[in-house]
C-alpha cells in the first residue's frame, strides 16, 4: 500500500512540475474560471467541443500542487469524450475524492478502477481542507461546458 501512495504522490508532483495542456487552446469555444480563495488556486479552464466531445481542452492559472495536478491530469483524461462521459467521470472522481464513494459508485461500479491515473487523488479525502483543490478544475470545467459566465468559487 505504501509503494502504491508513494507512485500516486510521484505522479501528482510530475503533473504539478510539467503540467499537462497548459495552454489556450487556438480555436476553443468554450472557457470558465474558477477560484479556490481559501488556497489561492486560479485556474481558467479552456475547450472545444467538435459534435458532443471536448476535441481539445486546456487550462492556464495558479494553483496550489494537488489543484495543478488535477488540471492536468482531468484535461488529459476528458479529451476525446462526450459530456455524458465526462459526466460519469466527474461523478466517480468527486465521490473518491470526497470519500463518499471510495470503492463502490451507486450503480455497483468500482470507482476507483474507473479513474485510471486520477485515482492518485483517491488520498485528497483524509485531507478535507484539500478536496476544493483537487475539485475545482472539475466545476470549473463543468461550468465550461454550460456555458456559464459567471466564475466558480469554492466558497
Amino acid at each position: 500500500m505504501d509503494d502504491l501512495r508513494e507512485l500516486y504522490q510521484e505522479l501528482i508532483l510530475d503533473h504539478y512540475k510539467r503540467p499537462r495542456n497548459f495552454r489556450i487552446p487556438a480555436d476553443a469555444t468554450h472557457q470558465a474560471n474558477g477560484d479556490n480563495p481559501l488556497c489561492g488556486d486560479r485556474i481558467t479552464v479552456y475547450l472545444k467541443l467538435a459534435e458532443d466531445a471536448i476535441s481539445e481542452i486546456g487550462f492556464q492559472g495558479t494553483g496550489c500542487a494537488i489543484c495543478t495536478a488535477a488540471a492536468s491530469l482531468m484535461t488529459e483524461s476528458v479529451k476525446g469524450k462526450s459530456q455524458a462521459d465526462v459526466g460519469r467521470l466527474f461523478k466517480a472522481y468527486h465521490d473518491v475524492v470526497t470519500g463518499t464513494g471510495k470503492a463502490k459508485g451507486k450503480d455497483g461500479g468500482n470507482n476507483i478502477a474507473a479513474l485510471g491515473k486520477l485515482a492518485a487523488f483517491a488520498g485528497v479525502s483524509e485531507f478535507p481542507i484539500r478536496i476544493k483543490c483537487a475539485t475545482l478544475p472539475w466545476h470549473t470545467l463543468r461550468a465550461a461546458l454550460a456555458l456559464h459566465e459567471e466564475p466558480v468559487t469554492t466558497e
